[in-house]
């Protein structure tokens, strides 16, 4: 037993029976177990109970043991002096000032079934993909699990994306510039490259962008590849980058993306070159996003984006390959930008101005294909149906911030596991 399982069986009210007594044999009727605390102070605030014909409102302390009151300290503690119970898995000790204030102790050992303490320490112990591997079906998935997930996970990124805005004086052009660079950088790249975009003032990519010769080589000069031209299109893209440089005072900064264990279409070369594409094409790209109505609509805009014609026979400056076609955009990679820049960026935009904005966002995600990667694998093993990107979101991030910390208590499959006799 510990002292967060002890919360979560009172919390969720997981009791063999309710007929409580207080240590002194007074009955206890629970009115209200009260609102779970995870700040500092009592564990669970603005609780009711009835005891001696008298009803109590104020707030409870859980405890492993009664004498963690005393090895806490919380005596001299102003944020404990509204106490109206005390409610411990055992009782090891009496404790005089609760006493002498006629503040109850009720003792729970007798009153929690034993076998979850072993199903608890299972979960704890087990190293597989899923703590609950070994008692997991798909039948154990909450309804509204996976629209509570990714509703969740987008509320974590739009918090994220809020403080980008804030440092960007509220400019949603340039912060959706930023998340575009990130995911075009894929997950070797993703950093760096917005760091890329960071560096640039936005206002020097609206001044240029119907040029994407200059684009181009104001996202390859600030990745440091200009400075030794290999061939006569290298020696172009460096006049213009000098030019814009000296034109727009640009520092010498050089951030250098990554080429190890990526595959050549994912060169750093070739999606610098496609993002330049991009906001070369689309010059009110932002507003075409944001009103974007349907995820067909937001796949249109990328669907013609192809690097430019260097990159045909090149995935790297100065070295000519023996294929020679053009290197688009694939309707996966265009799924992943929507994933993981777009639709995070046009949630946080209408969070605040639309009330339908939660159904809306959810529908995009349920047209997306699910993702292909090692977690959604190893879900796909435990028989887990995905049948679009939705669910596939929700699974990756129910694995990240519940089965790999092995979060249990908070997981509702956790809990129904928990639950069952």
């Amino acid at each position: 037993m510990n002292e967060k399982l002890l919360q979560y069986l009172w919390n969720f009210k997981i009791f063999t029976h309710f007929n409580f007594r207080d240590t002194d044999g007074n009955a206890i009727e629970i009115l209200d177990f009260g609102k779970w605390n995870t700040d500092s102070g009592p564990d669970f605030l603005m609780a009711k109970i009835k005891t001696k014909s008298l009803i109590l409102a104020g707030n409870i302390e859980l405890h492993v043991k009664s004498s963690d009151w005393i090895f806490h300290q919380h005596a001299k503690d102003p944020n404990y002096q509204n106490i109206i119970l005390h409610v411990v898995f055992q009782n090891d000790i009496d404790i005089a000032e609760l006493k002498n204030l006629n503040i109850p102790t009720l003792e729970l050992k007798d009153h929690i079934d034993k076998n979850i303490f072993q199903k608890y320490e299972n979960l704890l112990k087990e190293n597989q993909f899923i703590p609950c591997e070994k008692v997991f079906s798909a039948a154990k998935i909450p309804v509204n699990f996976h629209e509570e997930n990714l509703l969740k996970k987008l509320e974590e990124k739009s918090l994220e994306i809020e403080a980008d805005l804030h440092r960007h004086k509220n400019n949603y052009e340039a912060v959706m510039f930023h998340y575009l660079a990130y995911s075009f950088g894929l997950k070797v790249n993703a950093s760096i490259f917005k760091q890329i975009a960071e560096s640039i003032d936005f206002s020097i990519i609206n001044k240029i962008r119907q040029n994407k010769l200059q684009l181009e080589a104001l996202f390859f000069g600030i990745s440091g590849w200009l400075e030794n031209p290999q061939d006569s299109q290298m020696k172009i893209w460096k006049r213009e980058f000098d030019f814009i440089k000296a034109k727009y005072n640009i520092s010498e900064i050089k951030i250098h993306p990554k080429f190890l264990r990526l595959r050549p279409p994912n060169f750093p070369t070739i999606r610098l070159s496609q993002l330049a594409e991009l906001y070369f094409q689309h010059q009110n790209l932002f507003s075409k996003i944001i009103s974007a109505e349907s995820t067909t609509k937001l796949i249109e805009i990328f669907k013609d984006i192809n690097a430019s014609e260097y990159w045909n026979n090149h995935f790297n400056f100065g070295k000519t390959s023996s294929i020679n076609q053009p290197k688009i955009v694939t309707k996966d990679f265009i799924e992943l930008i929507i994933l993981n820049a777009v639709l995070p960026v046009k949630y946080t935009y209408h969070k605040y101005q639309n009330e339908n904005i939660n159904d809306e966002i959810l529908k995009f995600y349920s047209e997306i294909q699910p993702e292909k990667n090692s977690v959604i694998t190893e879900w796909k093993k435990l028989d887990v149906k995905i049948k679009n990107s939705l669910e596939s979101q929700s699974l990756i991030y129910h694995f990240k911030n519940y089965c790999e910390t092995k979060n249990c208590l908070n997981c509702g499959i956790g809990f129904k596991i928990l639950k069952e006799s």
